[in-house]
């Protein structure tokens, strides 16, 4: 097991990035969170087996769609949060 924080730099703000992380998280059973930030990322947690990892940070670089446009990824490990079940998107 291994929990990453990943900050996504681009046009990556109301194009559908934040629910296709979820449903990408789920696809690869990955629980954490994502959400945007004041400065115009998307900031992601997500945890899980490595490999199921590896295939996620693949998918996030290429993106949902024509509409995103991923400039930037900055990836850093973080303790595992063992109490966590589910991926959910958080709304500010």
């Amino acid at each position: 097991m291994k929990r990453l924080r990943i900050i996504v730099e681009g046009r990556v703000q109301g194009v559908g990035f934040r629910w296709f992380a979820k449903e990408t998280a789920k696809r690869y059973e990955l629980t954490g969170s994502v959400k945007n930030k004041m400065d115009g990322t998307v900031e992601i947690h997500a945890q899980g087996e490595e490999k199921s990892l590896e295939n996620y940070k693949k998918k996030i670089e290429q993106g949902p769609n024509t509409f995103a446009k991923v400039e930037n990824i900055r990836f850093s490990e973080e303790p595992l949060q063992e109490e966590e079940t589910d991926f959910e998107v958080i709304l500010l």
